[in-house]
């Protein structure tokens, strides 16, 4: 399980990188490996409000259909356009090529909610 110390981690196995005023938002290499193959990535406009812990997109898998959960709260500023032609992104690059939204947080403390790269793993062990 690749698990890059730099991110934060959300329990509903989404990533975030902090980007200046910004947070970079996908799933995390656990989420799509235990998800399979993936063939098509729903996602919300760019202007949409995102809730923490709150759905704003899905990932359909040859598996099953997952929503995708915001991490924190905030306006969404970009989207991941690629995902729409190549969902299999998700599964060949969870963190370089398969990032999904970028959002302008509206609450920057948030960020304290989520975890370290050695807290999601304990959990990922624990499940």
């Amino acid at each position: 399980m690749n698990t890059p110390k730099e991110l934060r981690y959300s329990e509903e196995h989404e990533w975030v990188k902090t980007e200046g005023d910004k947070v970079r938002i996908g799933i995390t290499d656990f989420a799509q490996s235990e998800l399979g193959d993936i063939v098509f990535v729903e996602l919300p406009e760019v202007g949409d409000e995102v809730t923490a812990d709150e759905p704003f997109g899905s990932v359909e898998s040859v598996k099953t259909v997952s929503e995708l959960y915001a991490p924190i709260s905030g306006k969404i500023v970009e989207i991941n356009e690629e995902l729409s032609d190549s969902p299999e992104f998700v599964n060949e690059s969870p963190y370089e090529k398969a990032w999904m939204i970028v959002v302008e947080p509206s609450d920057s403390s948030e960020m304290d909610n989520l975890m370290s790269a050695e807290q999601y793993e304990e959990m990922v062990k624990e499940d």
